[in-house]
């Protein structure tokens, strides 16, 4: 694993040690990155289960301004602090050991807006998908924002949620990824 391209292109990142997570291949990033747009100007990004943060410094890497990274697992949360000193990115950071729920709340509490999420649960916790719309209802993710959902392919997505409406699916051995972008309340758009 490694960073794929940006201001830090080509420094490797450590994997999370065990089996509790999944690393997003470097080919599977680059592809995600292909899809929502190569490069950003600021903003902010949240990684929910963010396991080794690969995804959320990678988005900083190519021009996101700050990425609140979570995970529940200690583990996780070693590895995304020794990751974001490797890529001297810390300052950039704000790393959380708790459940995505919670990082909602305290996000919101903040007053702090995302045009990015990146979800990657593990892959029995289909009902985690439903954060990209709690996050929408709190006005945690800005009207031009963006959702990567990495998923099992045997877990079927809606194309349209509440909020948000699928525009890329792409598969990738047993994980697909779907790419979601805000249209907001589902009806708005027709009145």
């Amino acid at each position: 694993m490694r960073v794929v391209a940006g201001s830090v292109k080509g420094i490797p990142l450590k994997a999370v040690p065990g089996t509790s997570t999944r690393p997003t291949t470097d080919k599977v990033k680059e592809s995600i990155f292909n899809m929502i747009g190569p490069f950003f100007d600021g903003g902010n990004a949240l990684d929910l289960f963010a396991g080794s943060g690969g995804l959320g410094i990678e988005a900083l890497s190519r021009g996101i301004d700050k990425v609140i990274f979570t995970d529940k697992d200690r583990k996780a949360i070693d590895t995304i602090r020794a990751n974001l000193e490797k890529t001297r990115l810390t300052d950039q950071a704000e790393v959380y050991k708790t459940d995505a729920d919670r990082a909602l709340k305290a996000i919101k509490k903040n007053n702090i807006q995302a045009r990015l999420m990146f979800l990657d649960p593990p892959y029995h916790m289909e009902q985690a998908y439903g954060l990209m719309d709690k996050a929408a209802e709190m006005g945690i993710l800005t009207e031009d924002s963006i959702v990567v959902c990495e998923h099992a392919k045997e877990v079927e997505l809606q194309d349209r949620t509440v909020f948000f409406e699928r525009f890329k699916k792409e598969l990738y051995g047993a994980t697909i990824i779907s790419i979601y972008r805000f249209q907001g309340e589902e009806g708005e758009r027709f009145e």
